[in-house]
């Protein structure tokens, strides 16, 4: 197994500072610097929501993009690329791109995207998510794994399209977070990994990975060849974090070694990818993440 810390690139819930660059830099730098295996962003443009002031959040692929020359040994995620916001030829060049500015270290994490409010202030249309999303994985998959692709869909479109200079040898591995049918019924058909989060203990995986395996023997795949990963909430009280924000049952809460037996528990469970939302979101926390992850391992 491995484990990764999400790099947070917006405000707190009540609109607070969105973090500068330098300061996500520093973190993940950090990170790179540990015995931890990745860093991740998600991708957002605001969120707003009912009685709450709207909140802001840097650029993903920009963060991403300075954080892969920033860093030498790390995996880099996208957790998740919503893929409305860009065009999925295009989006594939920028991955293939970002691969090798990050020398073979993405993984490109897609997602179909949730949160209206952004769609809507930045006018990207909001109706049939999943269709869109069913036909830009027909275009970008062929992409980054071969770099070429011929498709016309009631969306979108990538006729006799080509990425040169093509892609790493195997392709980028490509990363879907799902869990209601339809898109449990993609992730089976076009993933490497497949992603579900957050969670906090181990007991709480199996419910969540049941109909994946079931979709993955509907479309005819084994199981056994799509990697699970799964987004982790871990809470340190004694740097400060505050439990009572947070839902019990979907946080890793504790002492370092209370959090490493939850790792060891995940690794058990067959988990390839843990990512880990850390509180607090310091370098001090990625330290603790970093000695939990040491002692899991033995």
């Amino acid at each position: 197994m491995k484990v990764g810390v999400i790099l947070q690139l917006g405000g707190d819930d009540d609109g607070g500072t969105v973090p500068s660059y330098a300061e996500i830099r520093a973190l993940a730098k950090a990170i790179d610097g540990s015995a931890l295996d990745s860093a991740w962003v998600a991708d957002h443009l605001l969120y707003r929501f009912p009685e709450k002031r709207s909140t802001g959040v840097q650029e993903a692929w920009t963060v991403l993009t300075g954080i892969a020359e920033a860093t030498s040994r790390v995996q880099l995620g996208s957790l998740v690329y919503c893929v409305p916001f860009r065009n999925p030829a295009l989006l594939a060049k920028m991955a293939v791109t970002l691969d090798d500015v990050a020398e073979g270290r993405l993984i490109l994490g897609l997602g179909a995207g949730w949160h209206q409010p952004e769609f809507d202030a930045f006018g990207y249309p909001f109706d049939h998510l999943v269709d869109r999303f069913e036909e830009a994985l027909q275009i970008i998959v062929p992409l980054v794994k071969t770099g070429a692709v011929d498709f016309t869909g009631r969306h979108y479109a990538a006729p006799n399209c080509e990425l040169l200079p093509r892609p790493r040898e195997g392709g980028i591995p490509v990363l879907i977070a799902s869990f209601k049918p339809r898109m449990l019924d993609l992730t089976a058909r076009y993933a490497d990994q497949w992603n579900t989060a957050w969670l906090g203990q181990p007991d709480a995986l199996p419910k969540r990975r049941e109909p994946l395996e079931a979709a993955c023997v509907a479309a005819g795949r084994d199981p056994g060849t799509l990697e699970i990963t799964v987004g982790v909430n871990v809470g340190f009280p004694e740097l400060g974090a505050e439990r009572e924000s947070v839902d019990p049952a979907k946080v890793i809460w504790g002492s370092v070694d209370e959090v490493a037996t939850a790792f060891r528990g995940y690794a058990e469970a067959g988990v390839g990818h843990l990512i880990c939302a850390v509180d607090p979101r310091t370098e001090e926390a990625v330290s603790l993440v970093s000695r939990a992850w040491e002692l899991a391992r033995g």
